[in-house]
């Protein structure tokens, strides 16, 4: 049910973003340093809604569909809010396109596997990628200006970040790499559907000109 607390939990990832972007859009030190919180938040409910959704055995085809929309749109919404914002340096600009062509990717590849009913799990490498990823963006969020009022100025936020999303990246690379493999396995895998055979007293349709049937896509 929608209203189960795994289901809430992701929910919450996604009523999380309006106020994402509102504290973000702010552009004060005060407002970055709200933003990495309410991010951080947010991307913590991904671990806890799957936990306890099979603990307390509330796993939902509700819950199965929600939670990668959730992923994709938080880490979406985070990526243009820095990309937008000019809170990542030109070079921190090729990791997050690499991350965001992977979920497309992925997203594209679960849309034709759950055709198949197949289902793509999750590896283990995906999951790191995915803490790497989270942590980088929040960090990013928060960047240097939240560490000034959090009396952290001696460190240098934005390029920890950075440093994290090439590393999420590098994941990204590999793990999208796994599951392209995996889908393109599936298709060849995958007979074409047959032609329809004409209806009884009915001829088949003929292409202009010719006498043989005409074969429509």
């Amino acid at each position: 049910m929608p209203t189960d607390l795994p289901n809430l939990l992701t929910l919450s990832r996604i009523a999380a973003i309006p106020l994402l972007v509102a504290l973000a859009a702010l552009r004060e030190p005060w407002g970055d340093a709200a933003a990495c919180l309410v991010f951080s938040a947010a991307a913590i409910t991904d671990y806890f809604d799957g936990k306890i959704a099979r603990e307390r055995k509330m796993v939902s085809g509700f819950g199965r569909m929600l939670d990668p929309i959730a992923d994709k749109l938080l880490v979406g919404a985070a990526l243009m809010l820095l990309a937008g914002f000019d809170r990542l340096s030109t070079w921190a600009l090729l990791p997050a396109i690499v991350i965001l062509l992977r979920e497309i990717l992925v997203s594209g590849l679960r849309e034709y596997l759950a055709g198949l009913r197949i289902g793509l799990p999750v590896t283990r490498l995906a999951k790191w990628k995915t803490g790497f990823q989270m942590g980088a963006l929040g960090t990013l969020l928060a960047g240097d200006t939240a560490a000034s009022v959090l009396y952290l100025s001696f460190l240098p936020v934005s390029l920890i970040g950075e440093a994290m999303l090439w590393t999420a990246a590098a994941l990204t690379l590999v793990t999208g790499w796994d599951y392209l493999l995996a889908g393109l396995r599936h298709a060849e895998a995958d007979p074409a559907p047959a032609p329809a055979a004409p209806q009884a007293g009915k001829p088949a349709a003929t292409a202009p000109g010719g006498p043989g049937p005409l074969l429509r896509p």
